[in-house]
């Protein structure tokens, strides 16, 4: 008996089909069985599936003689079941990879419930992809374990479809649950189950790609075929007045089928003109008839009185009260853009304030990075000066430490510190609307040392700077009065990036100070690396913490995956590396974290199977932890691709893997300054398998791999010695004098880049 029996009528896909069966056959979880139903397709759909099945036994073909309609086609599937639980699949959508095994991990886990819910992602015919919006709902519902409905009933808000859940075979026989005929077949199944269903479990993971068809979803044609939602929900209400276990139900129940009702009726293109004062009517029959005991129901259950003549005329009423509602916003925005100006022109007339630095952080979201590392030392050896921190929201600057000065971007408060301050730090670029004043001084630090194109070098790589404005980025580069570098190679192609009037400032990366003083004092790892090893016991060693907070044991190696974006993917992401696989790979004493991209953190990503790998224990996201840090400090080796994250790694001396498997794809999306495979930091791996046989050999920490570190060492951490903040403060917003680092007394070549001079007050 198989665990999974997944049904897939099939009519008019033959575009898509194959697409559908590779992603169910190709799966890692191969306890499955297919049950692809021809609802006598007039394409090819029928070739296709005995193609399949006769090269694949666990494939079984059921041609019917007439088309019947998606929900008898389920049907018919149904009866040559043997799978423990069924999967209704539709035949243009397709699972993602590891989805099958994630569920039956997840099952088991749950102790076979009734019915596992999981999570999906839309994807468009343009090549978008986007996650359920209700993605929080299967996270809180994943951690509270099995439930009903009864004891969370927001999971009923999810999309009301059959295919982005399991059901235990023996559960739908015994209840006898059947698609009825026509449109809107989902909506009398999943009520009736889930409302049934003793034992429920979630998954925050996406295991189905929801295709979003420029054309041919028959939900979104123009038919009468849509007055079907009226004998759907018939059939709901009728299920729950037959048990008197669901008589509760009726309010919510009513609400839901008047949003429903509504919602078709306010799309333009659903039903034809001629028929929408009958669909009306046959609504407000519908919910008139399941009213609700004690009167009418609240909300949007309630339909307004008047006929359809009288909802047509409180439509067009809301319509221009939103119309009017636009125009009285725009006039308002305007008069408080030309308010703002006003304000900041008033402030722009009094003189700077020398003692005013404000700073960001990686978009306003706060104390981050080397704005972060500059502000605590100016707190530390200046605090005269005043610090203010521009945040991007109220949400963001209530969690800055306490104490932390901080304005919204945009506020008047915004406009008046940044009319007067003397200096700005930032690691991206200001807005546009902040004018530079004669006197100011802006210091731009960068997020690291580049590996790949930046600033005007994307202008020949047209992919990687989709919806990316070079020339108006470049203008508020101009901005720039000095540009942080670590080494050598950034000074050179931050002035080739960027050609603005800035300086060089060879201080070296404040973020990285924290790093460097933990290579100094034995915890860095040396060569040999891992805990235990050389010195370097994790644990509390500077981690602020990280491996208690995450119950990673003191004596295991921490493993710290950190990969990049693809520019040659819509979205970015792209799973290069089967986490589960390489976690289990590192064996017992060994823990994996993973941190994606931060343009990834709210993307689909981590639902694509992290976030339960996570929750389960097998690996640790590290993704929302807001000092970067504090995840290096805790890890005995990094693995990468092309992350950055190398260079700043590097200055503690601890292994470092490169996993390069598609290294010409992403140069050529991308670009890259200098070849990573040929220069690299450690050991290069090429493949999932050569990349566990590093760590399994021990040659992740051998001493080549110490040779290659020590040489990427030194021509990248060039300029770091511990002192970056410290030297930025004395130097740039001090106007004093100070040692340079100690690299730049060996004699060796130079670009011309003045480290020292002060800026004056």
């Amino acid at each position: 008996m198989p665990r999974f029996s997944v049904i897939v009528p099939c009519f008019k896909v033959q575009g898509f089909l194959r697409e559908c069966l590779d992603s169910v056959l190709s799966q890692s979880f191969g306890d499955l069985e297919v049950i692809a139903v021809d609802d006598c397709s007039p394409d090819g759909c029928g070739a296709i599936l005995d193609e399949y099945a006769g090269r694949d036994p666990r494939v079984r073909v059921l041609h019917l003689p007439k088309n019947v309609g998606l929900g008898r086609a389920r049907n018919a599937g149904m009866p040559l079941a043997t799978g423990d639980y069924l999967f209704f699949l539709d035949s243009d959508d397709t699972l993602t990879p590891g989805a099958l095994e994630a569920m039956a991990d997840r099952l088991a886990e749950s102790a076979d419930p009734d019915v596992l819910v999981f999570d999906y992602a839309r994807t468009y015919w343009w090549g978008g992809t986007r996650r359920n919006v209700l993605a929080h709902v299967l996270s809180e519902a994943t951690a509270a374990g099995v439930f009903t409905a009864a004891g969370r009933p927001e999971i009923l808000d999810l999309l009301m479809v059959v295919w982005n859940k399991v059901y235990r075979r023996d559960f739908v026989a015994g209840h006898g649950f059947t698609f009825p005929p026509g449109y809107y077949e989902d909506t009398p199944w999943t009520f009736p189950v889930m409302l049934s269903a003793g034992r429920i479990a979630a998954m925050d993971r996406i295991c189905l790609n929801y295709r979003q068809r420029r054309q041919g979803n028959i939900l979104s044609t123009t038919s009468r075929k849509h007055f079907d939602i009226h004998d759907q929900y018939e059939r709901v209400f009728a299920f729950v007045d037959g048990r008197e276990e669901l008589h509760a139900w009726r309010p919510y129940l009513h609400r839901k089928a008047a949003e429903h009702c509504l919602d078709i009726l306010s799309k333009p293109d659903r039903l034809p003109p001629a028929d929408k004062r009958e669909f009306f009517r046959r609504t407000a029959e519908l919910l008139r008839g399941h009213r609700p005991e004690g009167g009418r129901a609240g909300g949007a259950g309630t339909l307004p009185v008047g006929g359809y003549a009288g909802h047509l005329l409180r439509r067009q009423a809301e319509r221009a009260a939103r119309e009017a509602a636009g125009r009285a916003g725009q006039a308002r925005a305007a008069v408080g853009a030309r308010a703002r100006r006003g304000w900041a022109g008033l402030h722009a007339r009094r003189p700077l304030d020398p003692e005013l630095v404000v700073y960001s952080a990686s978009s306003h979201r706060g104390l981050l990075g080397d704005p972060a590392a500059v502000h605590r030392k100016a707190a530390e050896i200046a605090p005269h000066l005043r610090g203010v921190w521009v945040v991007r929201d109220a949400e963001t600057a209530a969690g800055l430490p306490p104490g932390t000065e901080s304005v919204v971007v945009g506020s008047r408060r915004y406009l008046e510190v940044t009319a007067r301050a003397k200096f700005f730090v930032n690691d991206v670029n200001w807005p546009g609307s902040l004018a530079k004043r004669p006197g100011s001084v802006h210091i731009h630090t960068h997020q690291g040392t580049p590996l790949k194109y930046m600033g005007a070098d994307l202008l020949d790589k047209p992919g990687a700077r989709l919806g990316f404005d070079v020339p108006q980025m470049l203008r508020r580069a101009d901005r720039w009065d000095h540009s942080l570098v670590a080494n050598r190679h950034s000074e050179l192609v931050w002035e080739r990036a960027y050609p603005c009037h800035f300086v060089s400032a060879r201080t070296g990366s404040p973020r990285n100070d924290v790093l460097v003083r933990a290579a100094g004092d034995g915890t860095g790892g040396g060569a040999a690396g891992p805990a235990g090893s050389s010195g370097f016991s994790g644990g509390e060693a500077g981690d602020g913490g990280f491996r208690r907070r995450h119950g990673i044991p003191a004596d295991h190696t921490v493993v710290l995956y950190a990969p990049t974006r693809r520019d040659y993917r819509r979205g970015g992401h792209v799973d290069r590396l089967d986490v589960a696989a390489f976690a289990a790979a590192l064996g017992e004493g060994h823990t994996l974290v993973v941190r994606l991209h931060p343009t990834l953190a709210t993307g689909p990503a981590r639902g694509m199977g992290l976030a339960e790998l996570a929750r389960r224990g097998i690996v640790v996201d590290a993704t929302d932890e807001p000092r970067t840090e504090e995840v290096l400090l805790a890890a005995d080796a990094l693995v990468t691709d092309y992350s950055s994250l190398m260079f700043d790694y590097a200055n503690l001396d601890r292994p470092i893997v490169v996993h390069a498997d598609d290294w010409a794809a992403f140069t050529a999306s991308r670009g890259a300054y200098l070849d990573v495979t040929a220069e690299a930091p450690g050991h290069v791996s090429r493949s999932a398998e050569e990349l566990a046989g590093l760590f399994a050999s021990g040659a992740w920490r051998d001493a080549e791999s110490a040779r290659l570190r020590a040489g990427f060492r030194a021509r990248y951490c060039e300029f770091d010695d511990g002192l970056a903040a410290e030297r930025v403060v004395r130097t740039l917003l001090l106007g004093e004098a100070m040692t340079e680092p100690a690299s730049l007394r060996i004699p060796g070549p130079s670009v011309g880049g003045d480290v020292l001079t002060p800026t004056g007050r």
